[in-house]
């Protein structure tokens, strides 16, 4: 039997032994350092939210495998009553997995009206060394004179350059939208997307290992290219990439500019808490999100205690992550950052947004940076976390159909950017 369909197995069993609500077998299934993170609750909590919702899972037909840094990814379409949903399953070469990934099955990206492909050009690039660089692209619109740049940060989690969540592309459309508007853009994958089995191995690995040699990196390759005015680099960050972003620039004294998407300032432990309260509240009468919510209460907790250190158990933090990681999350105060920084700053909030709040969040930007001349804030009225527009209230459904970032917002970024250094 080859390796392939060996570890095709693997996947399929996995899947099943989750559809049929055995969540201890499927983490049984983990190599160790996932094991030490996960319990079967979160599984359980995640398959809730990504699976169930759209009735049981009836069939399960695998359409795949590729290799990707040391791993094997196998790919299996699940049918559900509602629609067909994808599964990632992510295994080592010894058959145990590394991750699972669910998203509906995505209809080919199609770009957004605002952008214009005929007036830029799209090139790879290699931040980062080995063994944990991380590909790239830079979009460069087609102008005889140099154009201001944007080096684009992703938020928190595994996100590749585009910021892919299943049938969308946030930062695609944010690249592809300023773009046609003059402005080059250098968007890059993560290193936690680039190579999960790597990070995996490094307990140690922090948020600021992830962005800040990689944002710093990418400004320095877009200020090396002949299109691109050096002096009129922007970096414009999104969620927890708009938390870092203040520190990117603060590395990088030639950065022009700083735009906050969605930017988290409330502490991202407590955050984590309200968030799964939200959530449990879409549906009082779930006790899954319910019990997840008091858990999360529990590990959040944890975090703020003087006796976390960086052996502390992964298993009592908040989402696995390693005591190091919280450790270099407590340690970097954004809304400080952001006040001794002498740039100018755009902050952009969606109203409806439920994960990074205008109550929460917006109002500690605001604290800090309102009463400045050189910081600008807009608030979306109908946008909600990835600046989708919609009404109501938010909910994670809302992320799911195919649909593009605001028009509006992307236009303000490029008239700002272009306000700001003397393009517009």
């Amino acid at each position: 039997m080859s390796r392939e369909t060996e570890q095709t197995q693997v996947a399929m069993t996995a899947l099943d032994l989750a559809r049929r609500g055995d969540f201890a077998a499927v983490l049984a299934m983990f190599a160790a350092p996932q094991q030490r993170r996960l319990t079967p609750e979160a599984i359980n909590a995640a398959w809730q939210t990504h699976v169930v919702r759209y009735g049981a899972v009836w069939s399960l037909e695998p359409s795949g495998i590729h290799s990707d840094s040391g791993m094997d990814v196998v790919t299996v379409v699940m049918n559900t009553p509602a629609m067909s949903l994808k599964a990632d399953v992510s295994l080592d070469r010894k058959g145990r997995l590394l991750n699972l990934q669910v998203t509906p099955l995505a209809p080919p990206w199609a770009p957004p009206a605002y952008a214009n492909p005929d007036s830029f050009a799209e090139g790879e690039v290699v931040l980062g060394d080995r063994p944990l660089a991380v590909g790239g692209t830079v979009t460069i619109p087609r102008a005889s004179d140099p154009v201001p740049g944007v080096v684009l940060l992703s938020g928190g989690g595994p996100f590749d350059r585009d910021m892919t969540m299943g049938n969308n592309r946030i930062g695609k459309d944010l690249a592809w939208g300023l773009a046609s508007r003059g402005i080059a853009v250098l968007r890059f994958d993560k290193a936690s997307h680039a190579h999960p089995q790597l990070i995996a191995k490094k307990p140690d690995f922090t948020p600021t290992d992830e962005y800040l040699p990689y944002g710093a990196g990418a400004v320095d390759l877009l200020a090396a290219y002949p299109q691109v005015d050096a002096s009129r680099i922007v970096v414009v960050g999104h969620s927890m990439g708009g938390t870092f972003a203040p520190r990117i620039a603060a590395a990088r004294p030639e950065v022009a500019g700083v735009v906050l998407l969605a930017a988290e300032a409330e502490p991202m432990n407590r955050a984590a808490v309200r968030v799964m309260n939200y959530l449990a509240s879409l549906d009082p009468t779930s006790t899954v999100m319910r019990d997840a919510a008091a858990k999360m209460e529990v590990l959040a907790a944890n975090v703020d205690s003087p006796q976390l250190t960086r052996r502390t158990d992964p298993g009592l933090l908040p989402f696995g992550y390693s005591g190091a990681f919280w450790l270099d999350v407590r340690a970097y105060d954004p809304v400080a950052t952001a006040r001794e920084l002498p740039r100018p700053i755009l902050i952009a909030q969606g109203a409806r947004d439920y994960q990074v709040t205008v109550d929460d969040d917006l109002a500690r930007w605001r604290a800090a940076l309102g009463d400045r001349a050189d910081v600008t804030i807009r608030v979306y009225d109908a946008d909600d976390h990835l600046f989708f527009p919609g009404s109501g209230r938010s909910t994670p459904a809302d992320y799911e159909p195919a649909q593009h970032v605001d028009e509006a917002v992307v236009a303000d970024i490029a008239h700002w950017i272009g306000a700001l250094t003397g393009t517009s």
